[in-house]
């Protein structure tokens, strides 16, 4: 499907961005899952192919790569407002909880074993299962696609099982494997046509910039919070590095948090763990721990300033990568010889996805429950809801928090 002629605006992809905001649970899988539902399928403002496209990209970039491909769609749509309009509605609703439980405000608790979580949790794996079914039946419609999509999910899978082995990293090294496979293998394909246009509106030397931008941060934020002992500096320092250095994001960025934050003092180490377990209790993206993170330091700014400063400086990075990067991946995806990659590489994000779909997602939504038999029931009548009588996925979420509550 091609993207839209006309632009949107600014309001529409934040008020689009802030009801998944308020209704997105279960990680970054989930949220591709959501993001997919509301672009692709009912707003159609792009179609499966370039929708996987993005998530190829953002799978490649440091960072969280759910906030990336939402900024992605969000700079296509409405420009860099958009981005900004699209970043500020996903990622707010968590933030402003994250804030107020630093305040002491436990009303979500840091009990990642609620039944009404729980509950949440159900539905996300019904939300991620409707999603790696739609991608599959654009994304693999052949023999060799649906073969490289099982071998990337075999090996994504089996990666955990290899003791010491970078799993974030494993991850970026499937997709570039798929995309390799594509290239020698996808040639004979018969649609092998011109790559469905995903427009921004952003010119080559701004990207340029934007790329210059991240590098010289990433060298001069560490000199800067050596120069002045700490304060800001090394707060944004902290922050950024964790935003510019880590690979699959989410779950991934805790152990560098961790290991900046509580040694050093300025987050104690039992309040590191119960803001964790706070995290798991909200919509959104995980990186909005570091707005608890920041309110909470010991050190410097602290309170609402801090959770501003550590919220902006760990997703800086991925507003500048995404920015600067976009515009060449758009030129590049366009040749022919970058289709079959491209097209190795979505059948790899199908693999990676069905891989997530068992573990984390269904190892945690379903088995990690208090009553297995229970969330597998949820889960399973939340799927019907969304792919028979098409539901709304916040209605389904909503309803399936209140029987977790209930029957978990």
């Amino acid at each position: 499907m091609p993207a839209p002629s006309s632009p949107g605006t600014v309001g529409e992809v934040f008020v689009a961005f802030l009801r998944l905001g308020l209704t997105s649970f279960g990680g970054p899988v989930a949220h591709l899952g959501y993001f997919r539902d509301a672009f692709v399928v009912r707003r159609r403002w792009l179609g499966d192919q370039a929708y996987a496209d993005v998530v190829a990209l953002c799978q490649f970039l440091p960072g969280p790569a759910s906030s990336q491909v939402g900024m992605a769609i969000g700079l296509q749509r409405a420009g860099v407002r958009g981005l900004l309009a699209a970043w500020a509605g996903f990622t707010l609703p968590s933030a402003v909880l994250m804030v107020a439980f630093a305040y002491g405000v436990t009303a979500f608790g840091d009990d990642a074993g609620a039944g009404w979580i729980g509950g949440l949790k159900a539905a996300a794996v019904a939300v991620v299962a409707q999603a790696v079914l739609g991608m599959t039946r654009t994304l693999t419609p052949d023999a060799r696609r649906a073969t490289i999509a099982a071998g990337a999910a075999i090996v994504t899978l089996l990666l955990p099982t290899v003791a010491g082995f970078p799993v974030a990293l494993g991850q970026v090294g499937v997709i570039a494997l798929a995309g390799v496979a594509g290239l020698a293998w996808l040639g004979n394909l018969s649609d092998d046509g011109a790559a469905e246009p995903f427009p921004v509106r952003v010119g080559r030397g701004a990207a340029v910039t934007c790329l210059v931008v991240f590098g010289a941060l990433l060298v001069a934020l560490p000199l800067l919070a050596a120069a002045t002992d700490g304060g800001v500096a090394r707060l944004v320092d902290i922050f950024y590095r964790a935003g510019s250095l880590v690979f699959g994001g989410g779950h991934v960025v805790l152990p560098l948090l961790q290991a900046e934050l509580v040694p050093s003092g300025l987050v104690g180490h039992d309040e590191f763990l119960a803001g964790y377990g706070a995290a798991q209790a909200v919509p959104g993206p995980l990186f909005t721990f570091a707005a608890y993170l920041g309110a909470v330091t010991t050190s410097g700014p602290s309170g609402l300033a801090g959770a501003a400063i550590a919220l902006v400086a760990i997703f800086l990075p991925s507003a500048l990568l995404v920015v600067g990067g976009l515009p060449f991946w758009e030129r590049l995806r366009g040749a022919p010889r970058a289709r079959r990659a491209l097209a190795g590489v979505n059948a790899g994000v199908v693999g990676l996805l069905a891989a997530a779909l068992y573990d984390p997602v269904f190892t945690q939504g379903v088995l990690g429950a208090s009553s297995p038999v229970v969330a597998l029931a949820l889960a399973i009548a939340a799927f019907v809801a969304l792919t028979r009588w098409s539901a709304p996925p916040w209605a389904v979420v909503l309803v399936a928090g209140v029987l977790g509550w209930a029957f978990l």
